[in-house]
């Protein structure tokens, strides 16, 4: 991700530097002939219509990021609401429960450490699979 980041950083500033040449070249040579201006005008456009690309890119891609951050916190207050299920069974009945609370917050920290998102899918279904067996594990003793 960081190197897409160089690579808009130095897209961005390679464009604006084409269009600022253009434009004083326009200025410069103001006894160019119709056709030369109209090719530089041209060009111009060009430059302007790649820049403003480049830019709605990086703002699709800053949403992107945004939308994934809130599913990363939704999955940090599950996790903080299975924490609090696990401390009602504190009492030391439900030792399985702790256990299970154990893995689970292991699995929760390579989830937001790993970056492969085929890893992380896995990750994903193995977390939800020992958020259900801690609920079931807490259901008895908080019942009681």
């Amino acid at each position: 991700m960081e190197s897409l980041t160089h690579y808009f950083a130095v897209a961005f500033v390679s464009l604006s530097l084409a269009s600022l040449t253009s434009a004083r070249l326009r200025r410069r040579h103001s006894i160019m002939s119709d056709e030369q201006k109209d090719d530089l005008s041209l060009v111009l456009a060009a430059s302007l219509t790649l820049l403003a690309l480049i830019i709605s890119f990086s703002f699709s891609m800053a949403t992107n990021r945004y939308d994934q951050r809130k599913n990363f916190m939704e999955v940090e207050a599950n996790a903080i609401g299975t924490d609090i299920a696990c401390r009602l069974c504190a009492t030391g009945r439900c030792r399985k429960g702790r256990a299970l609370l154990s893995d689970y917050t292991k699995q929760l920290i390579l989830f937001f450490i790993n970056a492969d998102d085929a890893h992380r899918t896995r990750i994903d279904e193995r977390i939800s699979q020992e958020e259900a067996d801690l609920w079931a594990a807490v259901r008895g003793p908080a019942a009681a």
